[in-house]
């Protein structure tokens, strides 16, 4: 399974991906949407400390979010003591539409929310066009050289 996940490299997307691997548990689960040109990214994490426990980059055409979570609970009573602790870390790689610079990433924490705001072009250069298909020869090449092709004999 995997070698076909590796082959198909980034054309899985990353839910798909994660659950094919078996990998959903550690997967940030984020809400992304466009607002005034800008991308929001929002991700539920209460109970964090964001200085020491987010990491946010930027690799490319993607936004790398990391979230280490822990937990601690106890309870004392005349019966004994018990303490729960839950943890883990957390991850989302989200494609970004367009290029952009980390200077103008911008990043909150309030309430137990993460948000992350990235400024994107509306009409972003990465949008399709259509190219237009011209009858003849492939490219208008000559037919001469060694980009024509391999000769053929009658």
């Amino acid at each position: 399974m995997n070698s076909i996940i590796r082959r198909a490299g980034s054309d899985i997307s990353e839910p798909f991906r994660r659950f094919l691997e078996g990998d959903l548990g550690s997967w940030l689960r984020v809400e992304e949407y466009r607002e005034d040109g800008t991308m929001v990214v929002k991700a539920e994490v209460p109970g964090i400390d964001p200085d020491k426990d987010v990491d946010i980059t930027l690799v490319g055409n993607e936004l790398q979010i990391d979230v280490r979570h822990e937990e601690k609970t106890e309870h004392k009573d005349k019966r004994g003591y018990r303490t729960e602790f839950r943890y883990g870390n957390f991850s989302r790689t989200i494609a970004l539409p367009a290029p952009v610079d980390e200077k103008d990433i911008r990043a909150s924490y309030n309430d137990g929310v993460l948000e992350v705001r990235i400024p994107v072009p509306d009409d972003p250069t990465g949008a399709s066009r259509k190219i237009p298909v011209a009858r003849g020869q492939a490219g208008g090449m000559t037919g001469t050289g060694p980009e024509a092709g391999p000769a053929t004999q009658t």
